[in-house]
């Protein structure tokens, strides 16, 4: 798989994000001199958090047959110089048992953009 960028037909500085076969929108706010027609790049980031345990989340109790009606993700993030720090809030509904909730949370905190991030990222690039 393969993500390709480039410059979007609208606005100053938006781009195209194209995931065959998805196609986003990128943008910066105008004080960056962007349009703010879009997520900006770290909203992005975060909303893969999120989306990834929502979805991990819900996928699992189906599968155990548990009343999960929705799994809530709300990230929010801090940052300082070399350091990116997300805070992530699950709310569960549905009525689930203690030991549910306790499995589900368990379960989140191993969806697949979870462990990327909490593992050691490499980036190589290549000037073509």
């Amino acid at each position: 798989m393969s993500i390709r960028v480039h410059k979007a037909p609208i606005g100053k500085l938006a781009q195209t994000i194209e995931s065959d076969p998805h196609t986003l929108l990128t943008d910066v706010n105008a004080a960056d001199g962007g349009d703010d027609l879009a997520p900006d790049p770290h909203a992005l980031l975060d909303s893969a958090l999120g989306a990834c345990t929502a979805l991990t989340v819900k996928m699992y109790a189906a599968r155990k047959g548990w009343p999960l009606e929705n799994a809530d993700v709300v990230i929010t993030h801090e940052e300082s110089p070399g350091h990116y720090r997300l805070l992530r809030q699950v709310t569960l509904r549905g009525e689930l048992t203690e030991e549910q909730r306790t499995r589900l949370l368990e379960i989140a905190n191993k969806c697949p953009i979870h462990r990327v991030l909490s593992g050691e990222i490499s980036i190589e690039t290549e000037l073509t």
